[in-house]
């Protein structure tokens, strides 16, 4: 059982910001804040999502994109911390698992996702066999 002041606390850290919607297998794009020296800028980091793990203030993202010459870069990034100001869903994957670290294995054509059609994420919330959580 946990605190009930820390559980207080973490419950106004969590309404201060508004968290898009997603899952792993979208494609998101993060503006994060990156500090050199005395000068704060702010960096867009866009990669699929293949981890979403956590709970409350906790809760942590695992970004995978593709960098030069073909190679993987992965990130792992806490969703309420300062240093991430905005979270945007560029598009939905469509996968059926929670974490798609098969994707590190993977290499040209095999690595694209299909798309997430929004007439089909409206079919599956329907579905009563099929549980969606986003």
């Amino acid at each position: 059982m946990r605190n009930k002041y820390i559980e207080n606390f973490e419950k106004t850290q969590v309404a201060e910001k508004t968290i898009p919607a997603f899952r792993a297998g979208d494609t998101v794009n993060l503006a994060v804040t990156i500090k050199e020296g005395e000068k704060t800028r702010v960096q867009s980091y866009e990669g699929v999502c293949i981890a979403r793990r956590g709970q409350g203030t906790g809760e942590t993202i695992t970004v995978r994109k593709i960098g030069a010459n073909g190679i993987g870069i992965e990130r792992i990034f806490p969703i309420y911390s300062d240093s991430v100001q905005e979270i945007k869903v560029i598009r939905r994957g469509r996968v059926r698992r929670a974490k798609l670290f098969y994707l590190r294995d993977l290499a040209g054509k095999k690595l694209v996702l299909k798309n997430l059609e929004e007439n089909n994420l409206l079919g599956l919330f329907l579905h009563p066999s099929l549980k969606l959580i986003l």
